[in-house]
C-alpha cells in the first residue's frame, strides 16, 4: 500500500517482519520497534501480532492499517492504541456476533464509556481492511473503505500515545503503521 499519507512520508518493508511496512528511518527520530507474533496463537486465544513503539507520540499524523481474514465467528481482533503509562488510551474492536465496531479507553484502572457504531461492513469469512488515523481531535476508523466511527480523544497530551498493538487470533496479511504529513497544528498537542 505504498503511497498512503502525503509525499516524503514513505514507508519501506522490512524484510524481517513480512508484509509489516515502517515508515523510512530519519536519523534525529527514534525508531520503531516491531513485533509480529512468532506463533499462532492457540486455540481460541488472540495473541499479539503486531506492536510499535514511537517515542515521540503517534498522534495525530500517524495511520495504522490493519489487513487480514475473519474466518471464526469470534470476537478476537482488536487494536489499542497506549500510552507511556500502559494505559489504553483507544481500544476498537469489530464484533461479529453483534455486527457493531466497539471503542473505548482503559485509563487508571477503568473502563469508561464504550461507544458503539452499527455501521459494519466487515463480512465474516472475507479478507478485511481496517484503518485507524488521528487528527488533533478524534481517532477515525474506516473499515472496509468505509467511516464506521469517529472517537473523541479523551487522553492528553497526544505525544503520550507511544504504542500501537494489534491482537487476533489468526495471523494479519499486512500492518502497516506510516506518519502522514501534517500541514496544522501538530505541535504542543
Amino acid at each position: 500500500m505504498e503511497g498512503r499519507g502525503r509525499a516524503g512520508n514513505g514507508t519501506v518493508t522490512s524484510s524481517a517482519t513480512p508484509g509489516v511496512r515502517l515508515p523510512s528511518p530519519r536519523p534525529a527520530q527514534p525508531a520503531y520497534i516491531p513485533r509480529l507474533a512468532l506463533l499462532p496463537a492457540e486455540a481460541g486465544e488472540m495473541a499479539l501480532q503486531f506492536e510499535a513503539f514511537y517515542a515521540g507520540g503517534l498522534a495525530p499524523g500517524w495511520n495504522l492499517l490493519v489487513q487480514g481474514h475473519s474466518d471464526s465467528g469470534e470476537d478476537k481482533f482488536e487494536i489499542n492504541f497506549l500510552s507511556e503509562t500502559g494505559d489504553i488510551v483507544f481500544h476498537i474492536k469489530p464484533r461479529f456476533s453483534s455486527a457493531t465496531i466497539v471503542a473505548n479507553t482503559f485509563q487508571g484502572g477503568h473502563w469508561g464509556q464504550e461507544e458503539v457504531s452499527n455501521v459494519f461492513p466487515l463480512v465474516l469469512g472475507e479478507p478485511f481492511e481496517m484503518e485507524v488515523s488521528s487528527d488533533a481531535e478524534h481517532f477515525h476508523v474506516h473499515a472496509q473503505e468505509h467511516k464506521v466511527l469517529q472517537f473523541s480523544h479523551r487522553h492528553r497530551p497526544l505525544a503520550a500515545i507511544t504504542r500501537v498493538q494489534v491482537l487476533s487470533d489468526h495471523r494479519l496479511a499486512q500492518v502497516e503503521l506510516a506518519r502522514r504529513g501534517l500541514s496544522w497544528g501538530d505541535v504542543g498537542y
